[in-house]
């Protein structure tokens, strides 16, 4: 029985990794990215109805969950994205080289990567979050709203960082489905878990903010035990099993040459949130509450591109590490495209009819302006954004992030400090400040580009 179990895991792995190497880019990019994209829209639609729960508790309860916001996305991105992004890479190199014990062991060092930054978290929550929120300029309703919720969201960090972290696992060998399949399931615990302890319906305790976080830790927990519970079945691609578990310095480098530097991404953007507040406020409480609902959509896009990203990284991986360079080039454009017409039509038609967003969330004159002018001016370079990010996580695959991370760089750059100049330098309006997002984006989305047309992706590639 035991001798066995290899050989009925190798017929699926040869097929998935063959299909990655010689199946059409479009089609095959397009079946592997649906149920991701389908999967993070649906956790986004989570986060909205979250919110809304909230709101019902008040002003306080709501600004707390705004500056506790950064923190879970930070986390989310940094474990899914940067760090996942580049475990995924790992894995799928390692199956493109034919390597499926190297695969198998990453999937141990992925785990160790999770409990010790999901510690870390927690670690710096305790040692400096407190002081930092005593430090704004904020009610002391909300200081301790906002510390509640800290409490236990960084106290169950770890489940979110091994939801993240095995999820890229099954991703990088191929294997979107079931992970998305996992993900629309906890989203549907989610949501009455959430509005059940925020709001004490059924009987159970009303929580208010803390029921927010709750529901969080307990639903992430959950979806990583199950992800986890599979991969020791002999079912699977790859096992999980304790033969397997011999940590290298070489894994861990593998990992970590792609991700510490993709992790400068997300850092970069949760700067630049908490910067454009900053900036934006200056305008008044209105254009603060504009610009919120409009960018809210820049966050939505992101899951939606995820799925693309995805499946590139795993597809480009694979190929890379088989040295098939020019088709993981043509894997690149292809989904660069993609995301790229997705994106954009959704950015140039609320440039058109931004109401069909803002309306949703205000009838107030002057926060609608503001939020439509965000979108007129900034919506119709979203093509850049969708571009730029699915590179990024195709360059993952490569192994070779160093562009689209300057790239992430140079928009930080632009966008903030121009926005700086343009609002303290110049006195200008709203208007100078969204074109400088704009200006950012674009340049994110052309330097990516400009990176893989001039062979970034080729230095990545094996000698054979």
């Amino acid at each position: 029985m035991t001798a066995s179990a290899p050989g009925t895991a190798r017929p699926a792995t040869m097929t998935r990794t063959e299909q990655m190497l010689s199946r059409p880019a479009l089609p095959l990019i397009l079946a592997m990215a649906a149920p991701n994209a389908i999967a993070f829209l649906v956790q986004g639609t989570v986060s909205m109805t979250e919110v809304w729960f909230i709101g019902h508790l008040g002003t306080a309860a709501l600004a707390a969950i705004a500056l506790m916001f950064p923190g879970l996305m930070l986390m989310q991105m940094l474990a899914n994205g940067a760090i996942g992004g580049a475990l995924s890479s790992s894995v799928a190199r390692a199956l493109g080289r034919g390597r499926k014990d190297q695969a198998e062991a990453l999937i141990w060092h992925g785990i160790v990567i999770a409990v010790a930054a999901g510690g870390l978290f927690w670690l710096l929550w305790w040692l400096g979050g407190a002081a930092l929120l005593h430090k704004l300029d904020v009610t002391p309703a909300v200081i301790d709203d906002a510390l509640l919720y800290g409490h236990i969201l960084f106290g169950g960090s770890v489940a979110l960082w091994l939801m993240g972290i095995i999820a890229a696992v099954y991703r990088g060998m191929g294997e979107m489905r079931f992970p998305a399949v996992v993900m629309v399931l906890g989203a549907f615990i989610q949501i009455p878990l959430s509005g059940a302890l925020i709001l004490g319906w059924a009987g159970l305790p009303q929580l208010g903010v803390a029921g927010a976080a709750v529901s969080v830790v307990v639903t992430m927990g959950l979806m990583a035990a199950v992800l986890l519970g599979r991969l020791t079945g002999s079912s699977q691609v790859l096992r999980l099993h304790l033969s397997r578990f011999a940590l290298q310095r070489a894994l861990f480098a593998d990992i970590f040459r792609v991700g510490a530097l993709a992790s400068l991404s997300p850092v970069l953007t949760v700067l630049a949130i908490a910067a454009v507040n900053v900036i934006v406020s200056g305008f008044g409480a209105s254009a603060l509450a504009g610009y919120g609902i409009a960018a809210r959509l820049e966050f939505l896009l992101i899951p939606m591109v995820f799925g693309i990203g995805a499946a590139m990284t795993a597809i480009v991986g694979t190929n890379v590490g088989a040295g098939r360079v020019a088709r993981a080039e043509q894997v690149g454009w292809t989904g660069g495209a993609l995301a790229a017409g997705l994106t954009g039509s959704i950015g140039l038609l609320l440039a058109v009819a931004p109401g069909l967003w803002v309306g949703l969330f205000t009838d107030d004159p002057e926060t609608f302006s503001a939020g439509a002018r965000f979108l007129q001016i900034v919506g119709p370079v979203f093509l850049f954004q969708g571009l730029g990010l699915a590179l990024y996580f195709g360059s993952q695959g490569a192994g070779f992030i160093q562009w689209p991370v300057f790239a992430a760089l140079v928009r930080f750059v632009v966008a903030i400090g121009g926005a700086s100049l343009a609002a303290y330098g110049f006195g200008l309006g709203l208007d100078a400040v969204y074109a400088c997002i704009a200006a950012g984006m674009l340049l994110f989305g052309a330097i990516t580009a400009s990176a893989l047309r001039l062979g970034a992706w080729r230095r990545a590639a094996p000698a054979h």
